[in-house]
């Protein structure tokens, strides 16, 4: 009967996270503390879960991984990568950010080269940004450290078999099924679309929200005696008045007081707004926000604005800055812009003061595209030390002369002591939803294994392919694991999928290292949606994608990834 109530709870997770309404961190951490209130885990299991020394590793990582990212290496090769054919300089910027993908952090990776592709004009970035971002996932695929994915795999297997994958053994796999489908990568980057900033589509891709105030001299009269039917680069789309939308709007409109006038424009054309009398954009005379520099920035999966509106949160004391602007791939924004739940990945304008770039939450909430702001920067010999301590660590933990746990913090007490790292920045920065996820994920795992549930889902992978052998119970898994990953998170779907596929391997009678190398590789197979991985979500809108090109470029790169892994996997790791 428990291993029954496990299965729903484990369908009901599943639904919470797809629909996207309940954080992850939340709906796991609520699961697991389910699990340890109906005795389906003990307190000592649930806490060694958060204790894991595969987790632990990964947290050290992700912290080192601060100082990797301010290293001006990142910014001088996204400098010198793009010049040439076009062709030519897609395949240097994949090669280079699949490179990089296998040591450092592909958040990191994509996130420096970001702001060069968006600021350069040669290229047009949607030509580039998907190639970066699919890129980064296959240069994480070949190393233990390159995405946290094989990390939390990792974490299971030394949990369930007491054993710890190695540093390049994803490569025996990994590095030729990239190679392959860069190749596919590369032809289908041709297909991708023209955005360039002059194309009309993209220079009506910001919406303004702009509030009308009472004794304004602009109410009372017409769009038309207001002037504002041609200005320049922007386009007044409609009017929110008493909570209902006035689209298209008239040259014979009379303005109220209390209208939301909705623009359309380009960035650099915003100024356009300050010559009219009595407006306030999101809640900032027009004049006063838009005086001050203009920074475009991208929100972060790690932001605590995720899932907030404008109106819910006091922005401008958060980070000295105004909202000037805000816009989602290619899509139009519909309704009330400041009550419209903000989403990892959205472009927003920002009207900042010369103290932005000292604010403390600026580079955990955002990925800065454009401005005169840079991130602060190691110097040559912070970076020289940093970077070469980082090859020394993998360097040792790969001849397994030194453990890659120890070397990792040995380095991060370097860089302590070094003041490359302060402890204030390790707590702006740490983790923490990341810990409780994989934490609750591995506390969950064991409520799957002792209540019997993933015996249960084994059994019923047994019966399904029964006559069709393990191989196909092999694929079937893998399956799982893509399909999860394409829904929810790719770290969830390797915490849901591993103690299915472990099960699956026990219940056949065979190694299991296939089934745990399936799971690492399906985890880490998101080419078709957006939303299931974050390096995607940082593209999107700057790209000024559709869900389509990534469903066109992504569905010949899964396809190929997918038959590759399968062909190669279980030649490498036999059964």
């Amino acid at each position: 009967m428990t291993a029954w109530v496990v299965l729903f709870s484990i369908a009901g997770l599943l639904a919470a996270l797809i629909s996207g309404r309940v954080r992850p961190a939340v709906a796991f951490v609520t699961l697991a503390g389910a699990y340890l209130l109906l005795g389906v885990v003990d307190t000592p299991t649930l806490l060694q879960q958060y204790t894991n020394p595969a987790l632990v590793t990964l947290l050290l990582l992700l912290l080192v991984s601060l100082a990797l990212e301010r290293s001006p290496l990142l910014d001088w090769l996204s400098q010198r990568l793009l010049h040439g054919r076009e062709s030519t300089a897609t395949a240097r910027l994949m090669g280079a950010s699949a490179l990089l993908s296998a040591f450092l952090n592909n958040t990191a990776v994509v996130a420096a080269f970001l702001g060069a592709i968006s600021r350069q004009q040669r290229i047009a970035p949607s030509r580039l940004l998907i190639p970066l971002s699919y890129a980064s996932i296959l240069g994480g695929v070949t190393t233990l450290v390159g995405t946290s994915t094989n990390l939390v795999v990792n974490s299971f297997a030394l949990g369930t078999g007491g054993f710890e994958l190695g540093m390049f053994q994803f490569a025996l796999v990994g590095v030729p099924v990239a190679l392959i489908t860069f190749g596919v990568l590369l032809w289908c980057a041709r297909a991708l679309p023209h955005h360039r900033p002059e194309d009309t589509e993209d220079k009506l891709s910001y919406f303004l929200a702009a509030d009308l105030q009472p004794g304004s001299e602009m109410v009372g009269k017409s769009i038309e005696e207001n002037q504002l039917r041609n200005l320049d680069g922007l386009y007044l789309l409609e009017i929110e008045r008493d909570h209902r939308l006035i689209s298209p709007v008239g040259p014979d409109e009379v303005l109220q007081a209390g209208d939301t006038l909705v623009f359309t424009g380009e960035v650099s054309k915003v100024q356009t707004l300050q010559r009219f009398p009595g407006l306030k954009l999101f809640g900032d005379q027009a004049d006063d926000l838009l005086a001050t520099n203009l920074v475009e920035v991208v929100i972060s999966h790690e932001s605590e604005l995720a899932g907030r509106t404008l109106q819910a949160v006091d922005f401008r004391s958060m980070f000295n800055a105004g909202v000037a602007g805000i816009r989602r791939g290619g899509k139009r924004l519909e309704g009330q812009l400041g009550q419209i739940p903000l989403r990892v990945g959205d472009c927003l304008l920002l009207a900042v003061g010369n103290d932005f770039r000292q604010q403390r939450n600026i580079d955990r909430n955002f990925h800065l595209l454009s401005g005169s702001f840079k991130r602060p920067q190691l110097n040559r010999t912070q970076s020289l030390l940093t970077l070469g301590g980082f090859a020394t660590v993998i360097g040792l933990a790969a001849l397994e002369l030194l453990p890659l746990f120890h070397g990792l913090l040995l380095l991060l007490g370097g860089l302590l002591l070094g003041r490359v790292l302060s402890p204030v920045e390790l707590r702006r920065r740490f983790p923490f939803e990341l810990w409780m996820i994989i934490g609750s994920a591995l506390a969950i795992a064991q409520g799957l294994e002792h209540s019997g549930a993933a015996a249960l889902i084994a059994q019923g992978i047994q019966t399904l392919f029964a006559g069709h052998g393990v191989y196909a119970a092999f694929v079937g898994c893998y399956l799982l694991t893509l399909l999860l990953t394409e829904t929810v998170t790719n770290n969830a779907a390797a915490a849901l999928a591993f103690p299915v596929a472990w099960s699956t391997a026990q219940a056949f009678g065979v190694d299991p290292m296939p089934f745990i190398m399936a799971v690492a590789y399906g985890a880490s197979a998101c080419f078709l949606i957006p939303y299931g991985y974050q390096t995607h979500l940082m593209v999107y809108t700057p790209g000024r994608y559709r869900i389509s090109d990534f469903l066109k470029t992504g569905l010949p790169v899964s396809l190929t990834y997918s038959a590759g892994v399968l062909l190669l996997t279980p030649w490498v790791f036999p059964f």
